[in-house]
């Protein structure tokens, strides 16, 4: 082993070896008819085109000029559907449906009409009548502002290739699934300003079947309340008995419902079943056991943790698992059941799990994200998350973090006597999400040149109950800002001692753009950071309240304290441009031009402020990109690019 200054060290991964030919997992679609099971790739070196894919032998089931993906709600999900080997997906080039057979490989047809203004996603297929499906539909008929947008619950007929209304009056809808028989439909649905998580209903309906035409009849309420009482994940346990997740104890736990909802445990547990609904169509649970039992996934201490659950008794016994991470569960069979697992030191798989006896599992991983990863490299190269419980502030709050150390085989160490590693603090976005302890590669392409990485689950992130999360309630721009900076200052001094106090950058993406742009601009210590990046981030709340998408149009409004018409002194005074002069860390900005949740205009505001005093900022505008980056030379890019920046700022190399 040699010893060299930290942040010098030479690494094996590079950003061409994490992003060249890598293919992201983002969906499981099972067929209930025959069991196969299929996913949806993400494709960054096909300009992030989205695949379906038979997963037991990775053959394409569409071509190269298909995009299997949604714009419903911007964030998308659920794109897709196969029933008794026909495949139904939106395609994102011109937002129609379209029926593929899986066996013959055919080119998919339409089965929606030709229109630039619909959007569909979130299907479910009649198990009795298979031509007619169930879907969210988002309307951009009137485009005159955010809230224009019409989001309703529609049934397609394949057949003849129309559209009816089912359900309307809510602003957003989700999760429409059919009971195993046919004859019932359940929903979850909510209201401006609400997100889901915040505050959603479940309502459930008798299913009408006359010809071609399928309507619905006695409407239930079943659970939940605006604003203060969310429900979520519904779907079918057997015919007479419904499965999902409330809040209603402080924190998301299994509930069912027969005759009246009644929570599944005789006392809340207080962990989070299930994460914020950013997108469509994910599940936290899968039924087994003919609807007897299910299988949950649970955050303890930031990871995932399995649960097999008695629905009837309410006993749950704890699975031992290899993964840290669990999303999208989906039921195969009796005993089998399918998710994306996430580990420490490999990347996200498909993996098969077989439930046996009260207690145990087994998995059988069957399709890996195809990208460098642990596997390619030498062996303790992968740094792994260390979870840290701060206490912060004057009132000793808690503040949630995982701190990566530095990690490299060929190196013991620093070259400089009492040197401590820079380290670059990241600022997740949402702000109602969470950074959990799964291997990110873009992490270990700084911990393994001699960086320490932190990522801050700061008040208002997701898996710690609602009361952490409503920490957030009219403090967004003060409660996240403030706890980053103090999980700054508290590792960087005694007794941690773990980074460099003043080589700590600071960087966050969407809404950790505005942490990170607040932390550098209006904080309690605008001087904690040397550097910081904002990639797609917030500068101005009035701008963003005003022009972003309707499922986050009215998020800001709780988050904030009011409307801009309300308090418009808050916006300004919470909006980073209105401080740019204070700004005086060296800034990178990072920006797609297609955005539409956060449009480059927020960007360019900020830039040109910054600028006009002869300040010290860097900016790159991304053609063809919108809320992330999708496209391999862009992800390439824009690593290469932010580390680059760091060394210069911080004299590195």
């Amino acid at each position: 082993m040699s010893t060299a200054p930290y942040g010098t060290w030479n690494s094996p991964i590079t950003a061409q070896n994490i992003t060249k030919g890598s293919v992201k997992i983002t969906e499981i679609v099972v067929d209930r008819a025959t069991g196969a099971v299929y996913h949806v790739d993400s494709r960054p070196s096909e300009s992030g085109r989205c695949v379906l894919v038979e997963s037991r032998t990775g053959r394409d089931l569409v071509g190269k000029q298909w995009n299997v993906r949604t714009g419903v709600m911007e964030y998308g999900g659920a794109p897709a559907i196969v029933h008794d080997g026909l495949a139904y997906f939106s395609h994102f080039g011109d937002g129609r449906v379209y029926a593929v057979d899986v066996k013959e490989g055919s080119e998919p047809r339409a089965v929606t009409p030709e229109s630039k203004v619909l959007r569909f996603a979130n299907f479910d297929v009649h198990p009795k009548h298979p031509h007619l499906l169930v879907s969210v539909l988002e309307d951009h008929s009137d485009s005159s502002s955010p809230t224009a947008v019409v989001n309703t619950l529609c049934i397609i007929n394949t057949k003849s290739q129309s559209i009816s209304p089912l359900v309307a009056g809510a602003d957003f809808y989700g999760s429409p699934k059919f009971s195993p028989d046919g004859t019932r439909i359940v929903w979850q649905q909510w209201f401006l300003p609400d997100m889901p998580w915040q505050g959603a209903e479940i309502y459930v309906a008798d299913v009408v079947v006359d010809a071609d035409r399928l309507e619905i009849a006695n409407s239930t309420y079943i659970s939940g309340t605006k604003t203060t009482h969310s429900v979520s994940y519904p779907s079918w346990a057997t015919n007479s008995t419904l499965l999902f997740t409330s809040d209603k104890s402080g924190y998301q736990n299994p509930w069912k419902y027969v005759s009246e909802g009644s929570p599944v445990f005789p006392e809340p547990l207080e962990q989070d079943f299930g994460e914020p609904a950013w997108v469509l169509g994910r599940s936290p649970y899968a039924v087994i056991d003919e609807g007897k039992r299910a299988l949950f996934a649970a955050f303890k201490d930031g990871r995932s943790v399995l649960y097999i659950v008695d629905i009837a008794k309410g006993t749950r016994q704890l699975v031992d698992n290899p993964y840290v991470g669990i999303q999208c569960m989906q039921t195969v069979g009796s005993d089998k059941l399918v998710f994306i697992g996430e580990r420490v030191d490999a990347p996200s798989e498909l993996v098969f799990c077989t439930i046996s006896g009260e207690s145990s599992a087994s998995f059988s991983p069957v399709v890996s994200n195809q990208a460098a990863d642990a596997a390619g490299f030498p062996a303790g190269l992968i740094s792994v998350a260390q979870p840290i419980k701060l206490e912060a502030g004057p009132d000793g709050h808690p503040v949630h973090i995982l701190f990566y150390p530095p990690a490299n085989p060929e190196y013991s160490g620093t070259s400089i006597s009492g040197e401590k590693p820079p380290c670059v603090l990241y600022a997740h976005g949402g702000p109602t999400h969470h950074l959990g302890h799964a291997l990110d590669m873009m992490y270990q392409f700084y911990t393994s040149r001699g960086w320490a990485w932190l990522n801050v689950n700061f008040g208002g992130s997701s898996g710690y109950g609602r009361a952490y999360v409503e920490r957030l309630k009219g403090q967004w721009g003060v409660t996240d800002i403030e706890d980053c900076i103090q999980a700054a200052k508290i590792i960087s001094q005694p007794p941690y001692n773990l980074v460099d106090p003043k080589r700590i950058v600071i960087r966050g993406t969407s809404a950790g753009g505005l942490t990170t742009l607040g932390a550098v601009s209006m904080s309690s210590d605008v001087t904690t950071f040397a550097a910081a990046t904002s990639c797609y981030g917030i500068s101005d709340l009035r701008l963003l309240m005003d022009d972003t998408h309707k499922f986050e149009s009215g998020y800001g409004h709780g988050l904030l304290g009011g409307t801009s018409k309300e308090i418009p002194e808050v916006y300004k005074e919470r909006s980073p441009v209105t401080h740019a002069d204070s700004i005086v860390s060296p800034l990178l900005i990072l920006q797609g031009d297609l955005d539409r949740v956060v449009p480059k205009e927020q960007a360019e505001a900020i830039v040109e402020s910054i600028q006009r005093r002869g300040g010290k900022v860097e900016y790159k505008l991304y053609p063809g990109e919108g809320h992330g980056w999708r496209k391999e030379e862009n992800m390439v890019d824009a690593l290469e690019r932010e580390l680059a920046f760091y060394e210069r700022m911080l004299k590195i190399k």
